[in-house]
């Protein structure tokens, strides 16, 4: 490594950390929204992506419709309306190519630390580029980095799982060379991840099961949507992407509003369409395997296209059981309930741990910011962190809508600084406010709350709630107030 360089190698405007979808879209907002400032886009790793790239396990993809998921300003025009993970990171890099992002991104810039001056005004960040650390400026950081930590899982206590001779491969760590035909696989797990692989391994191995602890709700939808399917041959191209992209705004926004008001019916529904895709000769009974003990959208739901899934099941070759592990032995897993599974690969689908801003030191004035102490303004700004957003996309919609509506945020923030000559914003608590905390991602998922010391936290009043939707945050980053809960400071120059 080499020695830091104390001089000021680069000065922005605006720093984004992160070229992701999340970093990508922030790069359109400020070169379309403020044409004259400079910003680069630091990426650690040596591709555009993000999530989309960084992750390689079979059968990845999206959970989330690409007309949402996709970005505003450059519609998905795929057939699928759920797109495999290579499609979806073509797509991010051909857009930033497109709309000339990918000439601002700095690769294999990792941001080790940011501390802010308030002397100065400006932030510096230390970054290992490429080997080398350096240091950069900027008036302005937009933190696009996620929240999942990409060098370390979540740690799950799986008893005695160095006993294990086989294989054991986490998703976030898939090997390139693995090769799974006639393997009998155990995959520990029961989110998303877990969702996805099974129907991917099934179709080459002997056998694969699915371990989970407690079930969660799977829901079977279309991989291509038939109505997008039906407008995109008879209506113009962008009525057909306005037409779909609001179908899936508002459709799944109800449908979340329902089960979240009256949960014992989506039960049933969600119920009634998991015994149709079980079918009634199924081997695995939808008691216990398909009976969480919380009710819909207290965690996110589990989609399957086309229900691959289930269909994976009915082959012969693919079964559930839910049951905890007792202990692992040489050659599988022996459960609490007394059964053996036998196993060559344990796949330990059991969850991504959380990191807010890449895990990078913040310091503002030399002290170091702990942002589980921090409330977070409309969900975007850490309390007592100057000119520095965090950017986090739903958990119970499309995340690039909400990353969208804090990019169309930050620069109207910005637009507004610029007018009045101010060269700070602060997210502050107003004085004698008296507030509950709460979580800042209202979810009950394991990795939501191992990650609560994490995270700073929301309250019970405006602006300091946790998000809520997307038509109200849209509105809120086109025309919602920029003055409560936000201190602002003159520029130098105008003071000088």
């Amino acid at each position: 490594m080499g020695s830091i360089q104390r001089d000021v190698s680069v000065d922005m405007d605006v720093i984004v950390v992160g070229a992701g979808i999340s970093g990508i879209n922030a790069g359109y907002r400020l070169q379309t929204e403020l044409p004259g400032y400079k910003y680069t886009i630091l990426e650690a790793r040596n591709a555009i992506g993000g999530t989309w790239d960084f992750f390689r396990y079979p059968g990845i993809r999206s959970d989330s419709d690409l007309h949402t998921f996709g970005f505003a300003w450059r519609p998905w025009s795929g057939s699928n309306s759920i797109a495999d993970g290579e499609s979806i990171r073509k797509y991010i890099c051909e857009s930033a190519e497109v709309h000339g992002i990918d000439k601002k991104i700095r690769f294999h810039h990792k941001l080790l630390a940011a501390d802010w001056s308030s002397k100065t005004q400006r932030w510096t960040l230390s970054v290992d580029a490429d080997g080398e650390k350096t240091q950069m400026s900027a008036r302005f950081v937009i933190f696009s980095t996620g929240y999942y930590d990409y060098d370390e899982p979540l740690k799950a206590n799986i008893p005695g799982i160095d006993n294990f001779q086989g294989k054991t491969i986490h998703p976030q760590f898939w090997p390139e060379d693995f090769d799974h035909t006639g393997k009998k696989i155990v995959i520990i797990g029961s989110g998303a991840t877990a969702i996805t692989l099974l129907p991917n391994l099934a179709d080459k191995a002997a056998h694969v099961t699915l371990l989970q602890r407690s079930p969660t709700y799977i829901v079977a939808i279309p991989a291509v949507d038939p109505m997008w399917t039906f407008i995109r041959k008879w209506l113009p191209t962008w009525l057909a992407h306005t037409i779909v992209r609001w179908k899936f705004l508002i459709l799944p926004f109800l449908f979340y509003k329902f089960c979240r008001a009256f949960p014992n019916v989506a039960r049933k529904v969600i119920r009634g369409g998991t015994e149709k895709e079980l079918g009634p000769n199924s081997k695995i009974p939808f008691d216990p395997n398909f009976k969480p003990a919380y009710n819909p959208w207290e965690q996110r739901l589990c989609v399957c296209p086309d229900g691959d899934f289930f269909k994976a099941i009915h082959k012969g070759n693919a079964d559930m059981v839910t049951d905890t592990i007792k202990n692992v032995t040489a050659h599988g897993i022996e459960t609490d309930g007394g059964k053996m599974i036998d196993a060559d690969v344990i796949i330990t689908a059991t969850g991504l741990k959380m990191k807010l801003a890449g895990g990078s030191k913040i310091t503002v004035d030399g002290e170091i910011i702990n942002v589980a102490d921090k409330y977070i303004w409309r969900g975007v700004m850490v309390q007592d962190v100057p000119n520095a957003v965090v950017v986090i996309g739903y958990t119970n919609a499309s995340w690039t809508l909400g990353s969208d509506a804090t990019a169309r945020l930050v620069c109207r923030i910005l637009k507004k600084m610029d007018q009045s000559e101010d060269g700070v914003v602060t997210a502050a608590i107003e004085p004698g406010l008296k507030m509950k905390s709460s979580p800042m991602l209202n979810f009950s998922s394991t990795y939501i709350e191992k990650a609560k010391g994490t995270l700073p936290k929301s309250g019970d009043v405006a602006p300091w709630k946790p998000r809520s939707n997307y038509m109200t945050d849209n509105w809120i980053a086109g025309h919602g107030d920029l003055s409560k809960g936000l201190t602002y400071s003159p520029s130098l120059k105008k003071v000088n």
